[in-house]
């Protein structure tokens, strides 16, 4: 008998997760062969260098305007609370998968929570501070001085990022069911219950 499936995720939810995805790696993967020469290769995947120069940033505009649907859309589930601060502090019985007695979270974790407000802040610092550097179009509104720091901004917030995305992968197939929230849109009674008890407790009352 298969296990009762609760929609955690409805279509529009997860077009607009997968499309933030591969934007973000476009963006990143382009961004880093600017970075460093070692990584200049990875301009071909747009073209080149000129074309990547040229679509770089109009990728990164599209991901910012895509994850702002996404958080005005999730904002209110990511409020970080009392229980999210009881649950961080036993953050090591979380890894070590000992959940006896953990707070009962809701629709996202602590984890979720500070990975959301890493997006936001990043892609915030990132899209302002690529607008001063954006050339042809705005870099010459800038004083030079400016400009330099933009880039150092740039490069730290998109470090930031990349690292954050990765965690969020590498957490997303370390708890089984994750991955089919994110492509069927459904998870499981018993992993609603584990993961998020109080979640679950509320789509059963609704």
């Amino acid at each position: 008998m298969a296990a009762k499936q609760i929609e955690r995720y409805t279509p529009r939810e997860r077009a607009n997760h997968w499309v933030v995805t591969v934007l973000f790696v476009l963006a990143a993967l382009s961004g880093l062969a600017f970075f460093h020469p070692a990584f200049y290769f990875l301009s071909s995947l747009l073209g080149g260098g000129p074309w990547a120069r040229i679509l770089h940033p109009f990728i990164g505009a599209l991901m910012f305007i895509s994850f702002a649907a996404m958080a005005m859309r999730y904002h209110a589930h990511n409020h970080i609370t009392e229980v999210d601060r009881a649950w961080l502090r036993r953050v090591r019985d979380v890894i070590a998968n000992r959940d006896r007695g953990l707070p009962e979270i809701g629709k996202y974790n602590p984890g979720q929570k500070v990975m959301f407000w890493l997006m936001l802040t990043t892609l915030c610092l990132l899209v302002l501070s690529g607008i001063v550097m954006w050339r042809p179009w705005f870099a010459a509104w800038f004083p030079i001085g400016l400009n330099r720091v933009a880039v150092a901004i740039h490069a730290l917030a998109g470090w930031a990022l990349i690292g954050g995305i990765i965690v969020h992968a590498y957490a997303a197939f370390w708890v089984k069911g994750s991955i089919r929230a994110m492509t069927r849109g459904t998870v499981s009674e018993a992993w609603a219950k584990q993961h998020h008890p109080a979640w679950y407790r509320e789509v059963v009352r609704k």
